[in-house]
């Protein structure tokens, strides 16, 4: 079926709908073949393209790749899975005038564009983030591009006409303070105008980067009473002008707490005595994909995740993971209180004190946990061969999307390398040879990639940089610590013994270049709350386990899912 197309404009192409939730779209959609392009707002603006298949609504993100602005080149690219686009509508085009599937995982054909019936309403960030820069680009201008001091005037008027319902006011002269300004009172501009303005380009229109605001609290965890249970854009603080009115305050909205920079070094700051053992993974959260009491691996559950983890792309996916690994060894997100529990700042130095016993249990926990989900995203593809072997190419891109580098999770790669390198997997034959057949590049790269990079840093002589990496592998350590036996002859083990203890030295020692690392990489990024949930430790459990099962010891649900995984196994691929 043609799609009309009226230029590059999103605004012009009847399938385009703004934002709009997914509940929404789902409702839109009645009938297989039926697609609509809208704007998730937790996906951070990002287009996303809502299908329905085989009486499945499933929604893609379509991953945006910025460019270097230069004369005769788009700003942006735009990828759904392989092949990479100019725009929003060449990517809808081709891949419904061709009849090419959304993504080969499921196959989806979007070929019914639901139309639009109601006015579509135009967003700054919309302009922004589809290609559009021409309308963003003017409206910048005109908020902010007068330098004379007659216009200022104007600018604050223009500035309190933008103001939304409930929004704060300022006095007119309230404005930030750019290169060609002359200098203005410390009054700070209303923060909804600071959100919509300070984007990535505005160095370049400026003389002068508007002044760097302060730091905002660093220690807060995520989950703590008051704080919204969902994330919004960084918006920078502005410090209040002194003689302001009372009157004149707002709540403004705080930084993500793994954004934050490091704090600086106390003063006099005299020992304490750690007061006893710190859990990072405290169980009991409720959750809102899984209900109070759950059996193990819930059918329904596992298609909400399905569909989930095949909206994300394994870039996205791998930000996801580092940032619950990161909170679950204790490298970011640590409270003062917690700090001052275990005597040290971060759970890379804990990992290696004799109270670190609790971290070091949960941190092997979470590594097996995904592990044993890892394989089942390949063992529990009941239907086709080409399925599964989609869902091996999925783990070894997120994998590649983990390596240094790249998200520079060590720990996560672990797990999933790990899920690949499971018996139950490596025997599925049919399987890996499909996937060298289909997918060749995946194939190649687990081969000759990441296997001998994993068994690197198992062995200790992996890269270890803070920079290129933001969590170090630790399972080694803590395996070691743990009083786990090493592997290999007497003369290897021992080298491999002293390689480990040296890289726990080095860990320790560079557990804050480590945070740092961590949040430049999750710098900017918004995460979605349901995959949030779905990569922690406790959720995990209580999908495989159920949620009376995840309270047995860890050595009976290890062997009990271990069995499961081999049933699985042998069903799909009988032994010869």
């Amino acid at each position: 079926m043609q799609v009309p197309q009226d230029g590059e404009d999103l605004s012009h192409q009847p399938w385009y709908h703004g934002t709009l939730s997914r509940q929404k779209a789902e409702a839109l959609l009645l009938q297989d073949g039926d697609f609509l392009v809208r704007t998730s707002g937790s996906r951070g603006d990002h287009p996303v393209i809502s299908c329905r298949w085989q009486g499945s609504a499933l929604h893609f993100e379509v991953f945006r790749v910025a460019l270097r602005p230069r004369p005769g080149r788009p700003e942006a690219l735009f990828q759904l899975e392989d092949e990479r686009f100019t725009s929003m509508p060449a990517l809808v085009h081709s891949y419904v005038t061709g009849q090419r599937p959304l993504s080969q995982a499921t196959g989806a054909v979007a070929s019914r564009p639901v139309v639009r019936q109601r006015p579509l309403r135009r967003s700054f960030s919309e302009d922004t983030l589809m290609g559009n820069p021409a309308r963003a680009e003017s409206f910048r201008a005109r908020k902010w591009s007068n330098s004379q001091p007659a216009d200022l005037d104007h600018t604050g008027q223009a500035t309190e006409a933008h103001s939304g319902p409930g929004a704060c006011t300022t006095p007119e002269s309230a404005l930030l303070r750019m290169g060609s300004d002359p200098v203005l009172p410390n009054v700070p501009a209303p923060l909804g105008t600071v959100a919509d303005s300070l984007r990535a380009s505005d160095g370049q229109l400026h003389a002068k980067a508007p002044t760097k605001p302060p730091r905002t609290p660093s220690l807060m965890l995520p989950d703590a009473p008051g704080l919204p249970s969902t994330y919004c854009e960084l918006v920078p603080r502005v410090p209040s002008a002194q003689g302001t009115h009372p009157g004149h305050s707002c709540s403004e909205p705080e930084a993500p707490w793994w954004e934050a920079e490091e704090e600086e070094e106390e003063e006099d700051r005299c020992f304490a005595r750690p007061q006893g053992e710190v859990s990072f993974c405290p169980p009991g959260n409720p959750s809102s994909l899984l209900g109070p009491q759950n059996r193990p691996l819930d059918p329904k559950v596992l298609h909400v995740l399905r569909g989930l983890f095949l909206e994300h792309h394994a870039d996205s996916t791998a930000l996801h993971l580092l940032l619950v690994d990161c909170q679950a060894a204790g490298l970011l997100g640590v409270t003062k209180a917690q700090q001052a529990a275990m005597g040290v700042r971060s759970g890379l130095e804990l990992l290696s004190l004799p109270h670190g016993h609790r971290l070091r249990l949960e941190l092997l926990e979470r590594l097996e946990t995904l592990e044993l989900a890892g394989a089942l995203a390949v063992l529990g593809c009941t239907g086709p061969l080409e399925e599964r072997a989609a869902a091996l190419r999925g783990l070894v891109e997120l994998a590649l999307a983990l390596r240094p580098g790249a998200a520079g999770d060590l720990a996560g790669l672990a797990a999933v390398m790990g899920a690949l390198l499971l018996p139950q997997v490596s025997r599925l034959e049919c399987t890996w040879r499909q996937l060298r057949q289909r997918h060749t590049e995946a194939a190649l790269a687990f081969e000759q990639e990441l296997k001998p990079l994993m068994r690197a840093l198992d062995e200790g002589s992996g890269p270890s940089e803070p920079g290129e990496v933001a969590l170090p592998h630790v399972a080694p350590a803590v395996r070691l610590l743990e009083g786990e036996d090493l592997e290999g002859p007497l003369e290897e083990s021992g080298e491999r013994l002293l390689r480990t203890l040296q890289g726990a030295r080095q860990m320790v020692r560079n557990a804050p270049k480590f945070r740092l690392a961590a949040a430049r990489r999750l710098q900017g990024f918004r995460p979605n709350p349901e995959l949030r949930e779905a990569l922690t430790t406790g959720f995990l459990q209580r999908l495989l386990w159920g949620s009376r099962g995840a309270r047995a010891p860890r050595a009976d649900r290890l062997q009990k899912f271990q069995r499961v995984l081999s049933i699985l196994s042998q069903c799909l691929e009988p032994g010869h």
